[in-house]
C-alpha cells in the first residue's frame, strides 16, 4: 500500500529541525520526503500542518516493572507514541532463568520489543542472594543466536567486573564479544568515579543509566560512556548539562522503570516534554528520544524520517506541550485521538508453571520477632531516602523489651525476607526508618532483583496476614491494616507480573500505592521505594535472603553487634 501523508511540518533529524513537506510511504517504510506531490498514492492524509516527528525508541527499560504482560504492555505505550524498546527482561530471568528470558521474546506485540541479555543473574552472586534462575556463559552464548537480542543488560556487580578476567561477568563479556563484536554493553555504575571508573569502563561497559549528577555527566560522558537519563536524572542542574555543553550526540532518554498505574498517564513521551520543561530544546529531546538511541543498538532501520527507514511516526496538535494526534506503526495508525482504533495483539502466554512458583512455609508470629537477652541493642538499620532508591546505614542503640527488640518504639519497622525457591528455606531481617508511621504491613514478591517474598511492618499481626495472603494468591503487592487487607494487586506471574487488563492492574496498583501512604510511607515513588529495599547493587544498604548487605564491599552485615555493651 502507498500512502502519502502530506501538509506536515516533518521533523529532519539532520538538521534536527523542521520544515513543511509531503510524505509519501511505500507499504511499512518512507520512500520520499518532497515538497510537491509527484507521486500517486492509494491513500491521502491531510496532516493540516501538524508535526511530524519519528516515533520514540526506548533503549532501557524493564516490561516486568510495569507488572504486566508484553501483549498489555503494547497496547499501553503506543499510544503515546513509543514505537519501539530495548527491554530487559532480568527479572523474570531472576525467577525463571533463561526459560523465562526465552518466554518473553516469544510473545508477538506490534509495538517492536527487541531484547537485551540479562548480564547479572543474580545481581551479586548466589553467596549473597538466593534468586530461581541463574544466567552463565551457556545461556548468553544461546541467547545471542536470536535476533532479537540488541545488547547485553546492565552490568551491576562492579567489585567481579573489576576482579579478574576469570570471573562470571567477564567471562559473559567476552563470550559476547566474540559471537558480536559490536554488542553494545549496558551499565549499571551508581556513584563510580575516578579510578574505578576507568576500571569499569576499561573492562568493556560504556554506558549508564543509574542516577546521575551534573559532575557525574561531564565526567562519564568524557570518559567515553554513553548516558541513559531517566526521570530521577532529570533536574535544572542536569538538563542544563546537557544543554551548556552540547551532550546530544552521547544521551538517551530513557524510563528504566514505569510502573502500571504511571503507565496510564504517559511514558517515554513524558520525558521528552519535561526535558523540554527543564531547558531543552525540543528539537533536542526529540532527537535523543529517536535517534541517539537506536544508533547505540545499531538500529540502523529507524530512529528518522527518511527512505528507507520503518515508517513510524507521531503526527503533534502542538509541539511544546507534545500534545499527540495520531501514532502511525509500520506505516498503519495505531492511535488516534478522536477514533476508535483498538490495536489486536495476540494474547501473551506462560508456562503453566510460571502460576506457581511461590514456595514458603508460612510465618508465625515468632518469625517477625528479634530474640536477645541484652537490655539494649545496638542495630544496624536502613534509612529510606525519600527522594531515591538509595538507603543510608545508620547505627541505633534500641531496647529490649520481654526479650525481643523493640523496635516499633524507636518508630522503626522490621523487614522479613522469605526465601521463596525451595534452596535454603533462608528467613532474615533488617530494621528499616522512615517508611511506615501508622500501624500495619505491606507484602511483596516484587523484590528488586531477587525476588524473593518481602514483608515490611511495624504490627506483627498484620505481618502474618499479609504473608499468609500473599503466599496464598502466588504473589503479589498487598497492604494490611487492622488485620484487613486494605489493598491488594495479584502478581500471579511468577509473583512478579499479572495477565490482567492493564486497566484492572493499574487501578489495583493505584489503591496499594494510596494504603502505603496512608499507612505514612512518604516517598516520590513508595512501591518503587520498597522494592529496592532489596537491591544488592544500589548504595548503601539493602537486604537478601542472606541478610543486609553493604552494598559497596559486598559484605553481611549483621542486625546487632554482639560485642556491644549495654551502658546502664
Amino acid at each position: 500500500m502507498n500512502q502519502l501523508i502530506k501538509n506536515v511540518q516533518v521533523y529532519n533529524t539532520f538538521t534536527q529541525s523542521f520544515e513543511k513537506k509531503n510524505v509519501y510511504i511505500q507499504e511499512d517504510k518512507f520512500y520520499y520526503i518532497c515538497d510537491d506531490e509527484p507521486l500517486e498514492s492509494q491513500e491521502v492524509i491531510d496532516g493540516q500542518g501538524k508535526y511530524m516527528i519519528p516515533g520514540l525508541i526506548d533503549i532501557h527499560m524493564h516490561i516486568e516493572s510495569s507488572m504486566t504482560v508484553p501483549g498489555e504492555f503494547s497496547k499501553a505505550v503506543l499510544p503515546h507514541g513509543v514505537t519501539t524498546v530495548v527491554a530487559d527482561p532480568h527479572e523474570i530471568a531472576n525467577v525463571f532463568g533463561i526459560r523465562g528470558i526465552e518466554t518473553m521474546i516469544s510473545n508477538d506485540t506490534t509495538l517492536d520489543i527487541f531484547y537485551g541479555i540479562p548480564s547479572s543473574v543474580p545481581s551479586t552472586n548466589e553467596h549473597l542472594e538466593t534468586t530461581g534462575g541463574k544466567i552463565d556463559v551457556d545461556d548468553v552464548k544461546q541467547l545471542l543466536e536470536n535476533p532479537r537480542i540488541l545488547c547485553l543488560g546492565e552490568v551491576m556487580n562492579f567489585k567481579d567486573l573489576v576482579g579478574g578476567q576469570d570471573t562470571l561477568i567477564n567471562q559473559i563479556i567476552q563470550a559476547c564479544h566474540e559471537k558480536r563484536w559490536q554488542l553494545p554493553i549496558e551499565g549499571h555504575c551508581p556513584k563510580i568515579t575516578g579510578l574505578d571508573l576507568a576500571r569499569y569502563i576499561y573492562q568493556g561497559v560504556d554506558a549508564d543509566h543509574t542516577q546521575q549528577t551534573p559532575e557525574s555527566i561531564v565526567e562519564k560522558i568524557k570518559n567515553g560512556m554513553f548516558l541513559e537519563i531517566q526521570r530521577k536524572s532529570m533536574n535544572a542542574d542536569t538538563i542544563r548539562t546537557l544543554v551548556e555543553h552540547q551532550f546530544y550526540e552521547y544521551f538517551a532518554l530513557v524510563t528504566d522503570d514505569v510502573m502500571a498505574d504511571q503507565l496510564e498517564q504517559g511514558h517515554l513521551n513524558l520525558l521528552v516534554k519535561l526535558a523540554y520543561d527543564l531547558g531543552m530544546p525540543i528539537e533536542k529531546a526529540i532527537y535523543c528520544a529517536t535517534y541517539t538511541p537506536a544508533r547505540r543498538m545499531h538500529m540502523i532501520d529507524r530512529g528518522c524520517i527518511a527512505p528507507g527507514k520503518i515508517a513510524d511516526f507521531i503526527l503533534l496538535d502542538d509541539l511544546y506541550s507534545f500534545s499527540i494526534d495520531s501514532v502511525y506503526k509500520k506505516g498503519q495508525c495505531v492511535y488516534h485521538q478522536t477514533k476508535q482504533i483498538e490495536i489486536q495483539e495476540q494474547q501473551s502466554h506462560f508456562p503453566q508453571e510460571f502460576y506457581h512458583s511461590l514456595y514458603a512455609r508460612q510465618a508465625k508470629n515468632e518469625d517477625f520477632m528479634i530474640p536477645s537477652s541484652k537490655k539494649e541493642v545496638l542495630c544496624h538499620v536502613m534509612e529510606v531516602q525519600p527522594h531515591s532508591t538509595f538507603t543510608k546505614h545508620l547505627q541505633m542503640k534500641l531496647p529490649v523489651k520481654d526479650g525481643y527488640v523493640d523496635y516499633q518504639s524507636a518508630g522503626l519497622c522490621l523487614l522479613t525476607i522469605f526465601e521463596r525457591y525451595q534452596k535454603n528455606g533462608h528467613i532474615t531481617h533488617a530494621l528499616v526508618k522512615n517508611t511506615l508511621q501508622t500501624k500495619g504491613a505491606v507484602a511483596t514478591s516484587w523484590a528488586h532483583d531477587h525476588h524473593n517474598i518481602m514483608i515490611l511492618g511495624n504490627s506483627i499481626e498484620d505481618m502474618v496476614i499479609a504473608q499468609h495472603q500473599l503466599l496464598q494468591q502466588q504473589g503479589g503487592y498487598l497492604v494490611v491494616q487492622n488485620q484487613k487487607i486494605q489493598a491488594n494487586t495479584v502478581l500471579n506471574i511468577g509473583g512478579i507480573v499479572s495477565d490482567q487488563p492493564l486497566k484492572e492492574l493499574a487501578q489495583d496498583l493505584r489503591q496499594v500505592r494510596k494504603a502505603m501512604e496512608d499507612l505514612g510511607y512518604v516517598h516520590d515513588n513508595v512501591i518503587m521505594s520498597l522494592s529496592t529495599l532489596s537491591l544488592p547493587v544500589s548504595p548503601e544498604l539493602k537486604v537478601t535472603d542472606y541478610g543486609m548487605l553493604d552494598t559497596y564491599h559486598q559484605i553481611i552485615v549483621p542486625l546487632m553487634e554482639e560485642s556491644y555493651e549495654n551502658v546502664d
